[in-house]
């Protein structure tokens, strides 16, 4: 007889397994729950979000520990903001705070999209996705330069320019530089921005070749790149004094001259019989039209054969004016409050570099940290004792209100070509006072004196202007050194690009390079010496017509970038051994590999190595023809890893 079965210990099992797979189930469901937040990291808005919050929390404690905001910039060395509260920013490529007096702007960078946030807005926007409140006193062109520097540069095209130079124009004639339209160009002299537009002078002699002295021409722009030509400011031989010769104007926004405020001061040397004095002359219409000072010269020539070139900068921790003046070997430093009356300072002597010409002197933070600020001193000099030709030197230092004393005897070059020189320097008045510190612009006369009046363009004469650059100070090799690169701006006048790489380059060429359309037009490529490649020199040959009229390398082995330039052979032109010396600048390779950006405009070269720690600048003279570009080796194969091409609009 079978055995009756225990319903109750049957029951007790199941009700166990049972409530055994509940507990299962529920905990299933927890790890379910528990796993998506612990392994799915933030999307990029929380992670924008989490970034721009901590900026306002250190933004709040600063303000209440130091009275002022602060400004950040993740890549480019600015931690002012830490001093408020450490900032987090993880899962940011970059971050960065501009700020004013009353308030402060965000920006974070998470790939492609920028994200902002503002001390007037606790929400965070995407770029481009609408407005942002700011605070007045942050300009919609400081958010802009902040977006540009994150990475979202501006490329719209430019209203009134064209794929193309205007039917009739000369062989040589540039489509995206200063020339004038007939005549003869030299000295730049400092831009300065008001009423809306950029106000730009350079100096002319409408008299060339037959009569000499020169006046200040005018030109007017919105946007550094296309200009509107105004004619003459200043005319030579007016007031007794001789000619109009380089100086620099300043905005007197306070009335230290006794003209009005806002008035446009100009002080320069004017030449007369040999003797060279400083005069000032005023605008009370915006820049246009000058008047010459009644009491002028304001400084007399004590009896220095060399004695021009006033550079005028605002000191504004002494509450003065400086003028830094040429005199043969020196530089020497005045001091003024009112622009009329100068009392000399110091001197800063220096041999070996020629004759010094066209002074200039700047503030600007070292790698982009306020705490760094440095004095850049600078003039045009000749390089020959160093096996240069003409260039512009500069020293960086300290200024303490009389003297400049540099940190380093030893000077720098802005440019290792043949033709950059007479460069001026200047900042953008509507960024914030960390951004004018962070970046300058420059801009140089594109010429050499050694050849300068043999240039053998037929409808104007004394070369161009360099393109607008962005000067950076950084430190490069333990070194503080002013790195220059092409203006963002520039980029909008970019037609349809095309990159091609990597190929390896040999002796013969390199397949598959871009067809060149017409003269004017940008490339940037890395050159690679990998593992398995033997050569050393990579050689970028511009072509006219089948023939190299220009060359851009870099030899591995020297640890150099160059450009050698050759005689225009289809004109009477003989530009002498200046023009035809391969000129080089040192830029050791980082990882075997170097970047060249070059800009070409039909008759001129601009070459920046390794993003401008080193560039050189060159006229060069194209036969006429068909332009192309070439790739070669001086022997054994080397690598292109990638080659950009885009053909650059006319701005004339």
């Amino acid at each position: 007889m079978s055995e009756k079965p225990n319903w109750h210990a049957l029951f007790e099992k199941r009700s166990t397994w049972v409530a055994v797979a509940a507990a299962g189930a529920a905990l299933l469901v927890a790890l379910v729950a528990i796993v998506p937040s612990v392994h799915k990291p933030d999307g990029p808005q929380v992670q924008a979000e989490n970034a721009l919050g901590a900026v306002a929390t250190a933004q709040a404690a600063l303000k209440t520990s130091r009275g002022a905001y602060g400004s950040y910039w993740l890549s480019g060395g600015d931690r002012t903001l830490d001093a408020g509260h450490p900032i987090q920013a993880t899962g940011v490529e970059d971050l960065r705070s501009i700020d004013c007096a009353d308030g402060w702007v965000a920006a974070a960078k998470i790939g492609s999209d920028i994200y902002l946030r503002s001390s007037l807005d606790d929400t965070t926007t995407k770029a481009g996705a609408g407005e942002i409140r700011r605070p007045e006193c942050i300009t919609p062109e400081a958010v802009h330069s902040m977006l540009s520097d994150l990475g979202r540069i501006d490329r719209s095209p430019v209203p009134g320019t064209s794929p193309e130079r205007p039917a009739g124009s000369s062989q040589y004639r540039p489509s995206y530089h200063i020339t004038p339209e007939r005549d003869w160009m030299n000295d730049p002299q400092r831009p300065f921005f008001l009423d809306g537009l950029w106000h730009y002078y350079y100096l002319y002699n409408p008299d060339y070749p037959e009569g000499n002295g020169t006046e200040w021409y005018h030109l007017t722009s919105k946007d550094l790149l296309t200009w509107k030509d105004e004619g003459v400011a200043i005319h030579k031989f007016r007031n007794g004094l001789g000619d109009i010769e380089t100086g620099s104007a300043v905005v007197d926004d306070e009335n230290t001259a006794g003209f009005g405020k806002g008035a446009v001061i100009a002080v320069l040397t004017q030449q007369d019989q040999g003797v060279q004095r400083q005069s000032l002359f005023y605008s009370t219409d915006g820049g246009y039209t000058f008047s010459s000072y009644g009491g002028n010269p304001v400084m007399d020539n004590p009896g220095a054969e060399h004695w021009r070139d006033p550079k005028i900068v605002r000191d504004e921790a002494n509450g003065q004016w400086v003028m830094v003046l040429a005199e043969g070997n020196k530089l020497g430093m005045y001091t003024s409050t009112d622009l009329k009356r100068w009392n000399y300072a110091s001197g800063f002597d220096r041999t070996g570099l020629g004759l010094l010409e066209c002074p200039d002197l700047f503030q600007m933070d070292l790698d982009g940290d306020p705490a760094k600020r440095t004095w850049v001193l600078a003039a045009s000099a000749n390089g020959t004792e160093e096996g240069r030709t003409t260039g512009v030197a500069y020293w960086t230092g300290t200024w303490d209100g009389n003297r400049f004393t540099p940190a380093d005897e030893k000077h720098q070059w802005l440019d290792a070509g043949s033709d950059f020189y007479a460069a001026v320097t200047w900042d953008d008045p509507r960024l914030t006072e960390g951004q004018r510190m962070q970046s300058r612009q420059a801009i140089a006369w594109m010429n050499n004196w050694d050849y300068a009046r043999k240039l053998p363009t037929q409808d104007w004469h004394g070369g161009m202007d360099s393109i607008v650059r962005d000067l950076r100070l950084k430190t490069v090799q333990g070194r503080p050194t002013v790195v220059s690169t092409p203006s963002k701006a520039l980029a909008r006048l970019e037609g349809q690009a095309s990159t091609h790489g990597p190929e390896t380059i040999t002796p013969d060429g390199t397949p598959r390079l871009p067809p060149v359309q017409g003269g004017a037009y940008r490339l940037d490529l890395t050159l690679e010496r990998a593992g398995t490649d033997e050569g050393s020199e990579a050689r970028l040959l511009l072509e006219s017509g089948g023939e190299a009229f220009a060359t851009v390398g870099y030899n591995f082995q020297d640890g150099a970038a160059f450009v050698g330039r050759e005689e225009p052979a289809a004109t009477a032109a003989d530009l002498g051994a200046v023009f035809t010396e391969r000129r080089a600048a040192s830029v050791s390779a980082r990882n075997g590999t170097v970047d060249l950006t070059v800009f070409v405009d039909h008759s001129s070269v601009e070459v920046f190595v390794d993003g401008g720690e080193q560039t050189l600048t060159s006229l060069v003279f194209p036969n006429s023809g068909q332009q192309s570009i070439k790739l070669v080796t001086g022997g054994g194969n080397l690598t292109v890893k990638t080659l950009t091409y885009a053909p650059l609009s006319s701005t004339r």
